[in-house]
């Protein structure tokens, strides 16, 4: 049996049973236990984020960045190849219906991303100077457990900081092959480039470069789609028809034969929604940790809006496309699969398709890369200080440059399965420290809207 199959039997395994219940009962749970936090308090979350909408920004420094840089920095990492390339193999593994878990997960997950966000600004500390935050200091801290919060640590650092940005830069490598021609590992190369020129900038030149980044590839991005959208508006409906009917009677869309059952719907949509959003993988609470708020809750409600762009936005966006085009039946997966959606979406533009797709990816993965990096940081300073930080970034370089030429199947079911164990010990500490969550809330509700001023 060879690496791929055996990390196949173990991702069906840790995905399909283990990490779907953990997953969507801690959202469940912190849905109930927040009283729908999601639901409530969603409107002064979008008021907040699009209140302080900037592409220049106060410079982030040693005492932290605005909460609209750290929201972007968290979206950075949250729009990436699992909009594009997940949400393809997602529905092409699991079948349209995926779409739908992926919605279910992503809504539940909004409330487990308030308790992540609050925690990460409940337990943030200095560290040589600079303000920094996360899981592992919430483990340690609250939990205080320093075993499961190193276990968290490494786990991230390999997940995020290697495996995760050799996804990414597989993609883009994979992207402007099939646009341009160009080798993957010459792509991969010059991504490391650029990137290491942004990572020896620390937190300042990251939190610039991502607040800038985040909006305008957003837009681009949803402009393109919603253009194909009305060229093929008589497909939308359909395609929606597709993706609820998809999620309970897989075979009804399909047919019998191809074989994809309610299992694998649930497995890919939750597997794919999380690394597409990442509520509940513990990724995102160190952008928000180093927000400067006046309150834990701001930046709570802030997340919640996160998760809400990422899935029910962008993700959805590329799940109309490809149902809408008929791309679905091309036989392809991935990147390739986006990639012929928005081909045959601009047919009349002749390449144009896989042109627009691949400049996006690269603005997509590439901020995911920095914010990926980002996390994995704070955990290389959780672990080893400032000291090592060289050698570290040397390290992710070099990820990027092999992950551009590896095959894409063993790269996401390797980055499924690092995904997973950054998972147990984060959730382990929302669900045991999630009375401080409450508490937080509570105090947060309780205050003079003259103290938090949002609009």
């Amino acid at each position: 049996m060879d690496l791929l199959s055996t990390m196949k039997k173990i991702n069906d395994i840790f995905w399909s049973y283990i990490l779907t219940f953990l997953l969507c009962g801690t959202g469940i749970f912190f849905t109930f236990r927040l009283r729908f936090v999601q639901v409530r308090k969603f409107k002064e979350g979008w008021k907040r984020v699009f209140g302080g909408l900037s592409l220049k920004g106060e410079r982030a420094g040693k005492d932290g960045m605005s909460s609209f840089q750290a929201l972007s920095t968290a979206i950075a990492a949250q729009v990436g190849t699992g909009n594009l390339a997940g949400a393809a193999t997602a529905i092409v593994s699991g079948g349209p219906g995926a779409i739908f878990w992926m919605w279910v997960s992503a809504f539940f997950g909004m409330a487990t991303i308030f308790a992540e966000a609050t925690l990460s600004q409940l337990f943030k500390e200095r560290v040589d100077g600079e303000i920094t935050g996360g899981p592992a200091y919430y483990i340690s801290k609250g939990l205080n457990n320093k075993y499961l919060a190193g276990f968290f640590s490494v786990a991230i650092i390999v997940a995020l900081g290697f495996m995760g940005n050799m996804v990414q830069s597989n993609s883009i490598g994979s992207a402007f092959s099939t646009a341009f021609g160009f080798e993957p590992v010459i792509v991969g190369i010059i991504i490391a480039i650029i990137a290491g020129f942004i990572f020896i900038g620390g937190v300042g030149r990251i939190a610039s470069v991502t607040e800038k980044i985040v909006p305008i590839m957003a837009l681009f991005y949803l402009l393109g789609g919603l253009v194909i959208l009305i060229l093929n508006y008589t497909n939308v409906l359909p395609a929606f028809k597709m993706i609820f009917v998809g999620a309970f009677k897989p075979e009804a869309v399909l047919g019998g034969a191809i074989g994809v059952s309610v299992k694998q719907a649930i497995r890919y949509g939750v597997a794919r929604g999380l690394f597409s959003n990442e509520a509940g993988m513990g990724s995102t609470p160190h952008a928000h940790a180093v927000a400067k708020v006046k309150h834990p809750g701001e930046q709570g409600t802030v997340a919640i809006v996160s998760v809400f762009i990422d899935t029910f936005i962008v993700l959805t966006m590329t799940a109309l496309v490809i149902l809408s085009t008929g791309a679905l039946n091309t036989g392809v997966t991935g990147i390739e699969l986006t990639q012929n959606a928005f081909s045959m979406g601009f047919k009349s533009l002749g390449n144009f398709g896989n042109i627009f797709i691949a400049i996006c990816l690269l603005f997509f993965a590439f901020s995911t890369i920095i914010g990926w990096y980002f996390f994995a940081e704070a955990n290389v300073k959780y672990l080893f200080g400032t000291k090592h930080l060289n050698i570290f970034r040397l390290l992710v370089l070099i990820c990027i440059v092999v992950g551009a030429a590896l095959k894409v199947d063993l790269v996401w079911e390797l980055a499924d399965t690092f995904n997973g164990l950054m998972v147990i010990p984060n959730l382990i500490a929302l669900i045991f420290l999630s009375s401080k969550v409450s508490n937080s809330l509570k105090e947060y509700e309780s205050l003079k809207q003259d103290y938090i001023d949002y609009e």
